[in-house]
């Protein structure tokens, strides 16, 4: 049991965590310009890097479902093409066609197939496995969810309880995405999104205050950093002991090493601020238009980053 003078010590402590001016601000990670310009210019490479990691997608691995499909590697690279463009399907059907040779689609695609590719099990499948081969990681890890508004109009801290797509997301230090999902239930979703990371650390905000949740972080090899709350009591598993002792007893270097997790708040701000809403009807159709979405972020992201290696 952690003495009640403790407690009672790290409860006030909470409080000051949020105060102006008691964290040390660390010095902002400079943008490179010059490889970011080039990055942007070079972004029409992706279209060899989608061609490349959907055609490695084993089509014997899936079965297709109801009418005859047209090739569903043909249907996954039409909607990353149609994501990375922005274009709704009306305008992709002439995109796609025009760069179809470039990408290795064997087949002409109207409006109304490639809209319904967004419904396709097959089509997901081969995105998943596309998504995992994007994800490379620093290991530093953090957390958070968001809202995803489907309309410009709407406002998330204002309807957010009206908010029915939410994105709950796991990045690294260079906002790639390690994993996600679409939940409105943000610290459920968090105990299936960490079995499926590899990572050093994991910061959290203290919307996922879970003593079970602390303990699978730590079984997985993981350091777990989670916010906590003001009324918040030390007794508990060694894990949990653990985590909160070390930001008692060393506050700053916890801290430090916390506030990584704005970059998955920065994710979330650019990730909305460069895609449209959502406009798909269903959740499974809005699944498939989300994941290819990362996909293209990630790949973004890897090009930006594999300059500054050069």
């Amino acid at each position: 049991m952690i003495g009640k003078v403790i407690n009672r010590e790290f409860r006030r402590l909470v409080p000051k965590l949020r105060e102006k001016g008691f964290y040390k601000s660390q010095e902002k990670r400079a943008i490179e310009w010059k490889e970011y310009t080039l990055s942007q210019i070079n972004e029409v490479k992706l279209l060899d890097k989608i061609t490349f990691l959907v055609d490695s997608f084993n089509s014997k691995e899936t079965k297709s479902f109801g009418r005859p499909l047209t090739n569903p590697k043909d249907l996954a690279k039409a909607i990353l093409v149609a994501e990375l463009l922005s274009l709704p399907e009306r305008q992709a059907q002439g995109w796609i066609n025009l760069l179809a040779s470039k990408v290795g689609i064997t087949c002409f695609l109207d409006d109304r197939t490639i809209g319904r590719a967004y419904s396709r099990l097959e089509v997901l499948e081969i995105l998943k496995q596309v998504f995992e081969k994007t994800k490379t990681s620093d290991r530093i890890l953090s957390g958070d969810g968001t809202g995803i508004e489907t309309t410009r109009k709407q406002n998330y801290e204002t309807d957010k309880k009206k908010t029915e797509n939410y994105l709950v997301s796991i990045v690294d230090s260079r906002e790639i995405v390690q994993a996600f999902e679409m939940n409105n239930k943000e610290c459920p979703a968090m105990h299936s999104l960490i079995e499926n990371i590899e990572g050093d650390t994991l910061c959290l905000d203290a919307g996922f205050v879970d003593r079970e949740l602390t303990k699978k972080i730590f079984e997985l090899g993981i350091k777990p950093l989670i916010f906590p709350k003001k009324n918040l009591n030390l007794n508990g598993s060694i894990y949990w002991k653990k985590m909160f002792l070390e930001l008692f007893y060393d506050t700053q270097n916890w801290l430090k090493i916390y506030h990584e997790r704005s970059h998955t708040e920065s994710f979330h701000s650019s990730f909305k601020r460069k895609n449209k809403p959502l406009m798909k009807f269903n959740s499974f159709s809005k699944l498939v238009q989300l994941t290819a979405r990362i996909i293209i972020h990630n790949l973004r992201k890897q090009n930006y980053y594999s300059m500054l290696k050069n």
